[in-house]
């Protein structure tokens, strides 16, 4: 058999991960068997243990790899306003706390999507989601200081974290209430996306 190349691994495992990604924030990570994900990658079952060592480990890497592309996101809000940190912190609760976001949990943030796989699936999950909750309430907790300078008010770190946390939980909170009811009450659904937006802006 052809020897397969270093890049060549490389790019499959790339499509492991972002066939997991996917999976795993659609249908949760028991509910995405490795047959199924295999077969979403265009891989054979054998394969993925070439990769990884279970899906436990894999899932570890789905979560670091959600959290880094989704404060990404973040960091092209903040480049997209440099003259505002009220704008970009306006702009990530539009983006996040949205209709869009609520549809699509397959190419959105982690932190709704397995927000109770994480807690189910030991340390190692539960570590990277703490690493990945972290990184929102640090750049959150920043923008927040900004904001207080842009009008002329002093912040403290202390209190510009508890803001952040605050914020982002509710951010979160509001998501999985309106996915949880979106199929059978879409009016209720878009009225608590609406709700909290309105909310978390008038702050």
């Amino acid at each position: 058999m052809p020897r397969v190349t270093r890049e060549q691994k490389q790019r499959n495992r790339e499509r492991i991960l972002a066939a997991a990604g996917e999976g795993f924030r659609l249908r949760g990570i028991d509910g995405t068997g490795i047959d199924g994900l295999m077969k979403s990658a265009g891989m054979t079952h054998g394969g993925f243990y070439n990769h990884f060592a279970s899906k436990s480990d894999l899932a570890v890497e789905v979560l670091h790899q959600g959290f880094i592309d989704s404060l990404a996101v973040l960091d092209g809000l903040r480049a997209a306003h440099p003259g505002s940190a009220r704008a970009a912190l306006d702009g990530m609760i539009d983006q996040y706390v949205d209709a869009e976001h609520r549809d699509h949990p397959e190419a959105g943030c982690p932190s709704a999507a397995l927000v109770s796989d994480a807690g189910r699936h030991g340390a190692g999950a539960q570590a990277e989601y703490r690493r990945g909750l972290d990184g929102y309430f640090d750049a959150i907790a920043e923008m927040v200081i900004e904001c207080g300078r842009e009008i002329g008010t002093e912040i403290t770190p202390a209190e510009a974290r508890e803001q952040a946390v605050a914020l982002f939980s509710q951010m979160v909170g509001a998501l999985l209430l309106a996915r949880a009811v979106a199929d059978v009450a879409p009016d209720l659904s878009d009225e608590v996306l609406a709700a909290n937006r309105s909310r978390l802006k008038d702050r």
